[in-house]
């Protein structure tokens, strides 16, 4: 007998990384969660639109930021396999967030409404495991870019965030890498240069 793969699966994998989930649930996934395709350079959230859903990101590139006096703050990236999402109060009823989700590539995406996760957990116990650990993660997330945006030097602050991303930053557009990092472009292209000048270093001395 063949075994039909749900559309969702990457979704459904994703949530079983952290729990075991219901048929039930899965079921509810299936009928309220959406797909989407962004083409690069274009919005997927901005502060227009209501803030009434999450986003798996199966593909692509996101970038999260905000505007200040007409200047782009870029505040985070995402690479794929995780749910992102614009700031909302989670007491208040779905508005307009003053962040946007910018397609720095081409995303495959899958939508997940808000109304959608409140019946989980109200549903299916095993919600209450999978988002107490997603929220765990989102923490320490958050408070790796709080120590990084306080560390004094822009040299320091590259450094850290090369440890500590598991992804290839050059993925990443400069202006957008400096402007996560609080920096000229001109002070990154600097620093990228004489990091990679030390590597090739270290590599003929190996």
């Amino acid at each position: 007998m063949q075994t039909i793969i749900s559309p969702l699966q990457p979704l459904i994998s994703f949530f079983k990384q952290y729990g075991n989930i219901s048929d039930g649930f899965i079921k509810k996934l299936e009928q309220e969660c959406s797909f989407v395709t962004v083409r690069k350079n274009k919005h997927i959230l901005s502060p227009i639109d209501s803030n009434a859903a999450l986003y798996f990101v199966t593909s692509g590139i996101v970038r999260g930021f905000i505007k200040d006096e007409g200047k782009d703050i870029t505040t985070w990236f995402s690479f794929g396999n995780e749910i992102i999402g614009a700031i909302r109060h989670p007491h208040e009823n779905p508005g307009h967030s003053v962040e946007y989700l910018h397609a720095l590539e081409e995303c495959e995406l899958i939508r997940i409404p808000y109304t959608l996760i409140d019946f989980l957990y109200t549903t299916f116990p095993e919600t209450n495991l999978i988002g107490r650990k997603l929220l765990a993660l989102q923490y320490h997330e958050a408070s790796e870019r709080s120590i990084l945006a306080r560390i004094p030097t822009a040299g320091g602050r590259y450094e850290r965030l090369q440890k500590n991303m598991n992804h290839n930053l050059n993925s990443i557009p400069l202006r957008y890498l400096a402007s996560f990092l609080g920096m000229r472009v001109e002070t990154l292209s600097r620093i990228r240069t004489k990091s990679h000048m030390n590597d090739k270093q270290k590599l003929s001395h190996a």
